[in-house]
């Protein structure tokens, strides 16, 4: 007899969902499953929907139609429950500049209940892992901006958080900075934690990325993992490929002509 094996729920999992800001449809009959462990990049031009996708799953913006479960909770109805299992991260999230690093991370963690020895344990791992050494103990106000993304970074990570959503999280970051921030979240993966980022970066996609969507006009239009994506458009490199779906979803008529024609 076959033994089976229960395959595990998502940890993001996402029906219809949709968003409308007057008579705009930002995200349309969107769905997503992402699971443990997975690295899932969200694409798409500017104004595809991506950061109203990221806000309505970390539960900052309630959905008009269908629904968000961040393990299996409705970020409306259990708000608390999904933020404790939930680090959230925009390429513009503040830190309050009168604080240090360390004091930052000292704050936060209270607020998340953390235990004060496994609090300074945690803050310890952090400092390393992002290398925060250097600056740990001077104000964030006067930090750079590659500085203050790996306290941000530090920030949504204290509290060990099942789920890691990330809108544009090396935007405007030299290649130093960035790289911490990629290596967190392989280290996520690592740890069997589920990652949602979007990106202008591909190679960043490239290198990271289990699976991509592409969203283009509230809609997502592909979904695969790179060489799915790649075997499909018959593209070289996300680039590529990134660009024939965005022209193949702005004029249908266009590539059915083509195929015609071969």
């Amino acid at each position: 007899m076959t033994e089976h094996i229960e395959t595990p729920p998502p940890i993001v999992e996402t029906v219809s969902l949709g968003k409308q800001f007057g008579s705009k449809w930002a995200v349309q009959d969107l769905h997503l499953s992402i699971s443990r462990g997975e690295v899932y990049g969200l694409l798409g031009p500017n104004g595809a929907g991506k950061t109203t996708t990221l806000r309505m799953i970390a539960g900052l913006i309630q959905p008009t139609q269908g629904e968000v479960q961040v393990l299996g909770k409705k970020p409306h109805q259990a708000p608390l429950e999904v933020k404790r299992s939930l680090g959230f991260l925009t390429g513009s999230t503040g830190l309050y500049p009168r604080l240090t690093p360390v004091e930052m991370l000292k704050f936060f963690g209270k607020i998340h209940g953390i235990p004060q020895a496994k609090l300074k344990q945690r803050i310890e791992q952090l400092v390393e892992d992002l290398d925060l050494h250097s600056f740990a103990k001077q104000q964030c106000g006067g930090l750079s901006t590659g500085q203050k993304q790996r306290v941000n970074i530090c920030r949504a990570l204290l509290h060990e958080p099942t789920l890691l959503v990330l809108d544009e999280p090396t935007s405007g970051l030299d290649i130093i900075s960035a790289n911490f921030i990629l290596e967190a979240i392989r280290r996520c993966k690592a740890e069997q934690r589920a990652v949602l980022f979007s990106t202008h970066i591909l190679a960043e996609t490239e290198l990271l990325c289990d699976r991509i969507g592409i969203l283009h006009q509230g809609s997502l239009t592909r979904e695969g993992t790179l060489a799915e994506l790649l075997e499909e458009t018959e593209s070289p490199n996300l680039a590529s490929a990134f660009i024939r779906i965005i022209e193949q979803t702005d004029n249908p008529s266009q590539e059915s002509e083509q195929e015609v024609a071969a």
